[in-house]
């Protein structure tokens, strides 16, 4: 069964997506400005996340004695770096919610919306 034009619904009423002129939205400099900003801010994100955990096992594997170093009781450097995990990955969710929703959706939202009045202007 093929699909039809796909239709969202968006400020109280319905949009047909096969309408919106996406060459000329992905042509517009707030538009490229948006997408250049959330690539080079999640390509950071990335790269920290993948460096910060690919750290555990190398330091496991070449930095054995610096791992075993006791911290408190039955609590080593290597296990305190294995639960850090956990925390950075929040820390990063935190930090891309917080600035998702102060910079990038207001980009977002300002072009959705002079996408929708172009949208009306030619009906």
């Amino acid at each position: 069964m093929p699909a039809g034009p796909a239709r969202i619904q968006r400020g109280g009423g319905e949009v047909d997506t096969a309408q919106v002129d996406w060459k000329a939205i992905d042509s517009r400099r707030d538009f490229q400005e948006l997408h250049r900003k959330k690539t080079g801010f999640l390509w950071t994100l990335m790269v920290f996340s993948m460096v910060f955990y690919f750290l555990l096992p190398i330091g496991a594997a070449y930095f054995q004695d610096l791992y075993r170093v006791k911290v408190w009781g039955p609590v080593n450097i290597g296990l305190l770096f294995a639960l850090l995990q956990f925390v950075v990955a929040w820390a990063l969710a935190w930090y891309y919610a917080r600035r998702a929703n102060t910079e990038f959706d207001p980009m977002a939202a300002a072009i959705v919306s002079d996408a929708e009045k172009s949208l009306r202007g030619r009906k």
